[in-house]
């Protein structure tokens, strides 16, 4: 941003307006790993190449969903390495990033869940807010009452 003043305080009255508190900064940053992701939907092909491709491409864990979809995991200084030699091997990504995945996960009942997804909403809206990241298990069913 080129006004950190007007983000921190556009973030904390967010915060403010919908039941939050903003910490000091980094103050849950312990909480979050950063990761490379590279997911491949269930129709990428057969999973077994994917997953050896992965593994060859240096891939720090891969994950057989039960949806047949593969989800790739990278080391961060290694990532653009891993999603190149992917693609090279002929694995072409539904969505490749670099992003932070919560260490644990805390359930929310539909109430929280709900005043959850609103602040992640507005935060989202904020022109200076580029990603949100949190450590909510929402339950499916839940999230598809709220979606609904």
């Amino acid at each position: 941003t080129d006004n950190r003043n007007r983000t921190a305080s556009n973030v904390r009255s967010t915060f403010g307006k919908h039941g939050g508190n903003l910490g000091e900064t980094g103050s849950v940053a312990f909480m979050f790993e950063r990761k490379g992701e590279i997911l491949y939907p269930a129709a990428a092909g057969d999973d077994d190449t994917v997953m050896m491709a992965a593994i060859e491409a240096g891939a720090e864990d891969v994950v057989d969903n039960d949806d047949g979809s593969v989800d790739v995991y990278a080391d961060p200084d290694d990532f653009s390495d891993v999603l190149e030699a992917m693609q090279v091997a002929g694995h072409a990504p539904d969505n490749a990033e670099v992003t932070f995945e919560a260490e644990n996960n805390s359930p929310l009942d539909r109430d929280n869940a709900e005043k959850l997804l609103r602040l992640v909403e507005f935060l989202e809206d904020l022109d200076d807010v580029q990603e949100v990241y949190s450590n909510a298990d929402i339950a499916p069913e839940i999230m598809e009452e709220l979606e609904g």
